[in-house]
């Protein structure tokens, strides 16, 4: 009941600034890849069986060559260039127009090399800019609406069990799925901890507005009150906690989280809900106390 609040946010930004720095960015930074086609030749053996063809052992490849081709397998294919990257972005048309008309003609043509890839490093690339610009104007509002404890079992069905934990004593169940050797010791970790009450892998369905995408954090924790100085602490694992493994739109998210989770507490009483990136239990630890 402490953190199940949904919110909306808001910001305000310029779109001339973005324009500018995302044309800069096009086409500093736009890489797309020439499709290739690989094209393979073989023979179809003798004494051919259900078993050796089901096996993928029918054939047998005698010759390959990859094909650069210039132009695009889709090249049939019409695509609202425009529309595609206004909804990935979240961008009017306009803006988008803008920006695409002022980057090099070079970047422009690699459209007609790869247009899947072109749309796609395009949209990642305006986000990115966006974000940058927006994060210091970025703030959120809680609404009357919070998410249902059934968010815990609505896709349990469609987990993977093979990646489940052994019984655990301090998970809000017995068990835990983790995708990750790092969530698996790290939740190893919060089970023997006599600091931690309950702890909680919060599902997918658990996630926060972002002007970059949907932000879905990792744990939700309640400790001890006494023993550290936030009851309450939602954390997001990870490996490494360098700028070469948390950047771009990641990055983005994980600081818009920060702002959300800052409004929370300072909505709760005594102000005890934290949000912070970890490497492992200890600096957990020292992200608390």
């Amino acid at each position: 009941s402490r953190i199940n609040k949904k919110a909306v946010y808001k910001v305000d930004f310029d779109s001339s600034e973005l324009v500018k720095n995302s044309i800069d960015a096009i086409n500093k930074e736009l890489k797309v890849t020439e499709l290739t086609y690989r094209v393979e030749s073989g023979e179809l053996g003798s004494g051919l069986t259900d078993g050796t063809l089901r096996e993928g052992k029918g054939f047998s490849i005698k010759n390959s060559y990859d094909d650069h081709s210039s132009g695009s397998v889709h090249s049939k294919v019409e695509y609202d260039l425009l529309g595609n990257i206004g909804e990935a972005a979240v961008l009017t048309r306009k803006t988008v127009a803008d920006i695409l008309t002022g980057i090099e003609d070079y970047q422009f043509d690699k459209f007609k090399k790869n247009p899947e890839q072109f749309i796609t490093e395009v949209s990642r690339l305006i986000k990115e800019q966006k974000a940058s610009i927006i994060i210091n104007k970025l703030s959120y509002d809680e609404t009357d609406q919070t998410f249902d404890s059934d968010i815990f079992t609505a896709s349990q069905s469609k987990q993977d069990f093979t990646k489940a934990s052994e019984p655990l004593k301090r998970h809000i169940y017995d068990y835990v799925i983790t995708d990750s050797e790092i969530e698996r010791k790290f939740a190893e970790k919060l089970d023997v901890s006599n600091e931690v009450i309950v702890y909680a892998k919060l599902p997918g369905g658990f996630v926060i507005p972002t002007p970059v995408g949907d932000y879905n954090p990792d744990w939700a924790i309640s400790f001890k009150e006494g023993s550290v100085k936030h009851v309450y602490f939602i954390a997001e694992t990870k490996g490494s906690m360098s700028s070469l493994a948390l950047r771009g739109i990641e990055n983005r998210k994980i600081e818009c989280a920060r702002i959300f989770f800052d409004k929370l507490g300072e909505a709760s009483e005594k102000n005890n809900i934290k949000y912070d990136v970890v490497t492992d239990y200890d600096s957990l630890l020292r992200a608390v106390r």
